[in-house]
């Protein structure tokens, strides 16, 4: 675990093709996204693709970092990866819970309002990254 948290580019790196796999095997489901009068559809493969890309720039960055010889926090590392995939798997698995079948309007309300309020957090955690490579950038290199 320790060496996840010295280079987070083999955890984000990796996880691209995952993603585009799930993707690729959702066929033609989509995400409905409504906001008011507006209903906003997207694929699960544009997702997929789009989360593939920032991954890909994440775990790029990570690894430049690395390569450049320069110390991240390791703190900043912890939180950036456990909201990233742990905000994930926790929206996954409310995602579970949603009850279609019998419509019940105030389950399902709190429920999406926890699962919304969870990716509005880990959308946010992103900014961490751009905090740890600044960060990075302006420690001195790793010594040794």
């Amino acid at each position: 675990m320790n060496k996840l948290i010295e280079k987070p580019h083999l955890i984000f790196l990796p996880a691209i093709p995952i993603i585009v796999l799930i993707g690729i095997l959702s066929g033609d489901t989509v995400l409905d996204i409504n906001v008011h009068d507006t209903y906003y559809v997207i694929p699960y493969l544009h997702l997929a693709m789009l989360i593939s890309i920032l991954f890909g720039i994440i775990g790029i960055g990570y690894w430049i970092m690395q390569k450049a010889d320069r110390k991240l926090s390791e703190w900043l590392n912890w939180i950036h990866i456990g909201l990233t995939f742990g905000g994930t798997l926790i929206v996954g698995i409310l995602i579970q819970f949603y009850r279609t079948e019998i419509m019940e309007y105030e389950f399902n309300s709190n429920l999406t309002l926890i699962i919304s309020l969870i990716i509005l957090i880990v959308v946010l955690g992103q900014l961490v990254f751009p905090v740890n490579i600044i960060y990075g950038l302006i420690k001195k290199k790793n010594s040794g």
